[in-house]
């Protein structure tokens, strides 16, 4: 087991290439996602009679999704966020796959923008299942990158000192099956859906 440090670091911190991976790889996915609601958007604004590719049924509608005020929730489509932190992210994975290392100011910008954007996720999936009523795949595929990169980098924050913390929480930063934590939001948010769901799902069985 990797033994945490004590103190904050005073120069640069890298990462290891897995968490590098990590944020290379969900930012693209996150890119991709972004990329493909941003368009889809941009046509439904062109057309209201649109019907986005993921439109499948009553329940996973990306258009119902896309109509509402949630959508825009500053003003302008949600995705645009996502187009600017999902391709800031995979920039950072890919720096550091290079080798490039940071000083602690930025992880811990690094950790309040997943922060934000976990909080961020929060409130959407709440809004799409009691307010909005419909699913969107590509806006989950969203959910599970975020909830995944803030877990993550909460992680390397804690295990590097970036993040001060009492010596116990970092040694349980550094134990095996820390992807329990993630997996377990994903299977809580997999149940929210299908209790809400419900009466529609039973008409499929």
């Amino acid at each position: 087991m990797t033994t945490a440090p004590t103190t904050t670091p005073r120069g640069p911190v890298g990462a290891s290439r897995g968490y590098a991976w990590l944020l290379l790889i969900g930012g693209l996915i996150g890119l991709a996602a972004s990329a493909v609601l941003t368009l889809d958007k941009l046509r439904l604004l062109e057309n209201p009679a649109y019907q986005p590719s993921c439109n499948i049924n009553p329940i996973i509608s990306c258009g119902s999704v896309m109509r509402t005020a949630q959508a825009s929730a500053f003003g302008f489509p949600n995705p645009l966020i996502g187009l600017a932190a999902f391709g800031a992210l995979a920039a950072v994975g890919a720096g550091l796959l290079a080798g490039a290392a940071h000083r602690r100011w930025f992880w811990l910008s690094l950790q309040a923008g997943t922060l934000l954007g976990l909080g961020f996720v929060a409130w959407l999936i709440d809004q799409t299942l009691y307010e909005i009523g419909a699913l969107c795949p590509y806006c989950m595929v969203v959910w599970a990158v975020v909830i995944t990169t803030f877990w993550y980098t909460t992680l390397h924050n804690l295990r590097t000192g970036v993040l001060p913390a009492p010596a116990l929480l970092r040694r349980l930063a550094a134990l095996r099956f820390q992807w329990l934590v993630p997996t377990a939001a994903y299977f809580v948010i997999a149940l929210l859906i299908l209790n809400r769901f419900w009466y529609y799902w039973q008409t499929l069985l």
